[in-house]
């Protein structure tokens, strides 16, 4: 590619380039004399799984990588203790260490779903902040000042709001910012939320004399529910590591104004046929959207799978084959529905299996059931359980 190819390829789909100009100046130096671009991006193992939300920002990791240059995965399993303050109104509570190298373990395993294993270097930023000495951090944190931290919006709305910010909250962007210090960054993306963080390694890089890196971010992909960003603890989320008939479903529930944007934003269908697919019915376009993502974490034969098992379950609404099952011990004659949902893996708590049958969300041997006081009896009898549209469990209920 020519230098205008390279530097359109790169920033295409973006919404932050700063400075454009120096991007250009950093892959012109990096072609005359040989060398790569260091470009970082950071993680914060706060869940188990990545989503569709990481992969706009991955997939543009991966346009660096093709055109040659080092890309940086960096878990921050030292900034995750912190919490990132980020569309936070309060402190964010800590993760244990504990929680943030389970995560971390997955994030490793995932992520080369997308990014080139060969020319990736996963790197975790606990192994140089933890190094810092109260000297280094009481030094780092010199080179800033309140009157800039106060310019986040999150911290100036809580301020003039009179809602607490804990002294550590400010630790955060000094520490992202010092991790471009540590590897030399010359180009840092996030999504369009880390414009602060990432401009915070930007404005103190000069005074280690270090050339101030690019900041670049991408767009937030909107979640299932069509109006907060994708999250994993809002659980509006398509998880890239998710079996093919979850994934396919939950992609087929996509509001008809957001799937072009899914098409745009976490595929590589170009726009052309994007235009095209806008002449569709929406069930069809939306049959392809499901079809295509689900084929790139799954390939063409979990594709195939995802869009039979939907239309078994949720178009013909029958069970699906091969159903697990599973036995439940109890002490008691009869356990309400409620507390058994969560005990068969279909839900995360009884509360939230509480929540689902008031939604009139659950099924048991084929019929709704919308009662709490609602129990099921001991016996060898084995019960089809089914939660939402896609999820289902048999059980049998044993009295110990």
């Amino acid at each position: 590619m020519t230098l205008d190819e390279q530097l359109a390829y790169l920033t295409k789909g973006c919404v932050d380039v700063v400075r454009r100009e120096d991007l250009r100046a950093k892959l012109e130096k990096a072609a005359k004399t040989g060398t790569t671009l260091t470009v970082k991006v950071g993680f914060d193992p706060t869940a188990p799984d990545l989503h569709l939300g990481h992969t706009v920002l991955i997939r543009k990791m991966k346009h660096f990588q093709d055109l040659g240059h080092r890309v940086v995965f960096l878990i921050g399993d030292f900034t995750g203790l912190i919490g990132d303050p980020t569309g936070r109104s309060k402190t964010r509570p800590p993760l244990t260490r504990e929680a943030i190298d389970a995560n971390a373990e997955t994030y490793k395993q995932q992520v080369f779903k997308v990014l080139d294993a060969g020319r990736t270097v996963v790197d975790f930023n606990s192994r140089w902040l933890s190094a810092l000495t109260s000297f280094d951090w009481v030094r780092l944190l010199a080179r800033y000042n309140v009157a800039k931290m106060l310019e986040r919006r999150e911290f100036r709305q809580r301020y003039d709001a009179g809602q607490p910010i804990a002294l550590h909250e400010f630790l955060y962007p000094m520490s992202q910012a010092y991790d471009s210090v540590f590897l030399k960054a010359d180009v840092e993306m996030g999504g369009t939320d880390q414009l602060f963080n990432l401009n915070v390694g930007r404005d103190i890089m000069p005074s280690f004399e270090l050339p101030p890196q690019v900041v670049m971010t991408v767009p937030l992909l909107v979640g299932l529910d069509g109006v907060e960003k994708m999250s994993k603890s809002l659980g509006n989320y398509v998880g890239i590591n998710e079996p093919p008939a979850e994934m396919y479903g939950k992609l087929m529930s996509v509001s008809d104004a957001l799937m072009f944007r899914y098409f745009e934003l976490a595929t590589r269908v170009p726009q052309e046929e994007i235009a095209e697919l806008r002449s569709l019915h929406p069930m069809e376009a939306k049959k392809r959207l499901a079809r295509t993502i689900t084929a790139m974490y799954h390939g063409e034969t979990g594709a195939v799978a995802g869009e039979a098992h939907f239309a078994r379950v949720v178009q013909s609404k029958e069970a699906p084959e091969n159903i697990e099952e599973i036995r439940i011990q109890t002490s008691a004659a009869e356990e309400p529905l409620w507390k058994v949902l969560p005990r068969t893996g279909l839900v995360a708590s009884s509360s939230e299996g509480r929540r689902m049958i008031q939604q009139g969300a659950v099924e048991l041997d084929g019929q709704p059931i919308s009662d709490l006081n609602y129990a099921v009896g001991t016996s060898a009898t084995s019960h089809l359980l089914k939660v939402g549209k896609r999820r289902f469990k048999r059980f049998v209920l044993d009295k110990e």
